[in-house]
C-alpha cells in the first residue's frame, strides 16, 4: 500500500555526458531527420516504413536485424524511407509481463531500471553507429523521454498513451515527428485531439521545471485498429476509413496532414501474416485516390528475423517474445514488393 523510493536515478543530462554521440552519428542524424521532415511537409515523397520487432528485447538480434534493414534500405532507397522500430518501453493492458528493456535488460532476470536506462541508450547509439539508418521508439513514460531525445528521429505514443494530458504536452516540446495512435476505443477525434495539442505551444511542469513548449508542427496520426464494446478487432485501414479520417484532419485545420498506418495490432487482429495483405490494400487505396495518397505517409510493420513469436526462456535467436512478428524473409520480400508498387 506504499512505494518504496529504492534509488535515485540519474538525470537524463547525466547520462548524456556519460554516454556522448560522435560527432559521426550526429551528422547522420541531422541529414535523415530532415529527409523525414520535408517526407512529412510533403515536399518528398518518399513512403516511410517503420518497421522492427514489436519489443526490442536483446542486442545482439535488434542490431543483426537492423543492418539488415540497412542493406535493404539501399535497394529501395529512391522509394522507401525505412526507419527501424526499436521499442524499449512495452504497454501492457493489465500491467503484467514484459515491459521491455528499459525495465529488463536482460527478460531473464529481474528489472533493473539503471541498467534499463544505460541499456537503452548504448542500444539505440549503436543501431545509427552500425546501420547509419535512424529509428524509432515509443514514448511509454514522458519523463523518460530526454534519456533518448538526442538519438530518436520518430516517436510514438500508444493507443492507451494518447488520451494523456503529460503525453500531449511533452509531445508539444519534441522536434522530431511524433505518431498519435488512436485509442482502443477506435474514437478518432481522440486522437485528432491529441494532435491538435501536440501541435500547439503550451507551459507546464515536467521532471519538476517550468517549461514551455513551442509546439510540434509534425504530430499526426496513426491508425492502429480498435476493439469494440465485445472485444473484437475492428479494422481502420480501409478505403472508407482513410477517407473519413482525412475530411476530419481537413475540418480540423492542423498543420501537415500525414498518417501513418500500423498493419497489425487490431487492424490486423494480431494475424501478423495479414500485415502483407493490409500493406498492399493501403497501396491500392493510394492508387484509387488523390486525397489518400497526399494523407498516407507510410506503415508501421512488426517484423524481426523469425516469424511468430515465443515465450521468454525458449532462446530462439530473433523471434519476438512480445507480439508476433513477420520473419525476414517475408519482410525482405514485402518490402521489395511495396517498393515495385510505389
Amino acid at each position: 500500500m506504499s512505494m518504496d523510493f529504492k534509488r535515485k536515478l540519474p538525470i537524463p543530462k547525466e547520462v548524456k555526458e556519460q554516454y556522448p554521440l560522435s560527432k559521426e552519428i550526429e551528422a547522420i542524424k541531422l541529414q535523415r531527420d530532415a529527409e523525414i521532415k520535408k517526407i512529412f511537409t510533403g515536399e518528398d515523397d518518399k513512403f516511410i516504413l517503420i518497421i522492427g520487432p514489436c519489443s526490442a528485447d536483446r542486442e545482439d538480434s535488434v542490431l543483426d536485424y537492423t543492418c539488415r534493414l540497412a542493406r535493404l534500405q539501399e535497394k529501395v532507397a529512391d522509394k522507401i524511407f525505412i526507419i527501424p522500430r526499436i521499442y524499449t518501453n512495452k504497454p501492457r493492458t493489465t500491467g503484467d509481463g514484459y515491459k521491455g528493456m528499459v525495465h529488463q535488460p536482460n527478460p531473464e532476470k529481474d528489472s533493473d531500471l539503471y541498467e534499463g536506462i544505460l541499456a537503452i541508450r548504448r542500444l539505440h547509439t549503436r543501431a545509427i553507429e552500425e546501420s547509419g539508418l535512424v529509428c524509432a521508439d515509443e514514448m511509454l513514460y514522458p519523463e523518460n523521454y530526454r534519456y533518448l531525445s538526442d538519438i530518436l528521429s520518430y516517436v510514438a505514443i500508444g493507443a492507451r498513451s494518447v488520451e494523456n494530458q503529460q503525453h500531449r504536452l511533452t509531445s508539444s516540446g519534441i522536434d522530431i515527428p511524433v505518431g498519435m495512435k488512436n485509442p482502443t476505443s477506435g474514437d478518432i477525434s481522440v486522437m485528432l485531439n491529441s494532435i491538435t495539442a501536440a501541435q500547439h505551444s503550451h507551459t507546464f511542469i515536467f521532471r519538476g521545471w517550468d517549461v514551455t513548449t513551442s509546439g510540434n508542427p509534425l504530430a499526426h496520426a496513426i491508425l492502429r485498429g480498435y476493439v469494440n464494446k465485445h472485444g473484437q478487432s475492428i479494422p481502420n485501414y480501409h478505403y472508407e476509413d482513410l477517407i473519413h479520417l482525412y475530411e476530419a484532419y481537413q475540418e480540423k485545420g492542423l498543420q501537415n496532414m500525414a498518417l501513418i498506418i500500423d498493419t497489425n495490432h487490431s487492424n490486423s487482429g494480431k494475424k501478423y501474416l495479414e500485415q502483407i495483405r493490409i500493406a498492399k490494400e493501403i497501396l491500392h487505396s493510394c492508387r484509387h485516390s488523390a486525397d489518400i495518397k497526399k494523407l498516407v505517409k507510410g506503415l508501421m510493420i512488426e517484423s524481426y528475423i523469425e516469424d511468430g513469436c515465443q515465450k521468454i526462456g525458449e532462446g530462439v535467436y530473433g523471434k519476438s517474445i512480445t507480439d508476433p512478428c513477420l520473419g525476414w524473409e517475408k519482410t525482405e520480400r514485402l518490402v521489395l514488393d511495396l517498393a515495385d508498387q510505389l
